[in-house]
């Protein structure tokens, strides 16, 4: 499979015209191999408009949430970035391509583990790992200009909005299982 066609197709059939349009996130999202986040069985599907089942009963998320979600964050590139649930690292990959540094939290080791192989095997350098309840941030590399929050919350946890540089941004889903608006603070 030619998947760096496919990426090409996904940033102009299902990223741009949904009004994604930062060029920082249009490269990241162009450049980041989607196919190595997830299972070999599903490879063929890497770049369908849809979130994709990893392992641990969790999902990689849509690419064009991913997109969504870190356009928000309004980098400029050189930014503190936490991530809270690395799930696949996806999303920790296309943030490490515009920012400075990623410290990304996730509460499944074994999700952690995958995560952090497949990351430093693509070169990843600028992305610190550890297994640990993402509500309550890393407060040993705070303030951070970003904070992204992969996963629905049924509020926003006030640790992570304490651990926010001046005039950083957080971006969140919140909400229940079966509903869920995207915050950003």
């Amino acid at each position: 499979m030619n998947f760096e066609a496919q990426r090409e197709r996904m940033v102009q059939a299902q990223l741009i015209p949904r009004g994604i349009r930062d060029p920082l996130v249009l490269r990241a999202m162009g450049k980041v191999p989607r196919e190595e986040f997830v299972p070999e069985n599903a490879r063929q599907a890497a770049y369908y408009d849809s979130a994709l089942s990893i392992a641990e009963g969790q999902t990689i998320s849509q690419p064009y949430i991913v997109a969504l979600m870190t356009e928000a964050l309004e980098l400029e590139g050189g930014e503190r970035v936490l991530e809270i649930g690395t799930g696949s690292g996806y999303q920790a990959a296309v943030l490490a391509e515009i920012a400075g540094q990623v410290y990304t939290l996730e509460r499944v080791a074994a999700l952690a583990g995958k995560a952090e192989e497949i990351l430093t095997r693509l070169g990843y350098a600028n992305i610190d790992f550890k297994i640990f309840d993402g509500t309550l941030g890393w407060i040993e590399y705070s303030p951070y200009e970003a904070v992204i929050v992969t996963a629905g919350s049924p509020d926003v946890p006030s640790p992570l909005v304490g651990q926010l540089a001046e005039g950083g941004r957080l971006v969140i889903p919140v909400g229940d299982r079966s509903s869920q608006i995207l915050l950003k603070i």
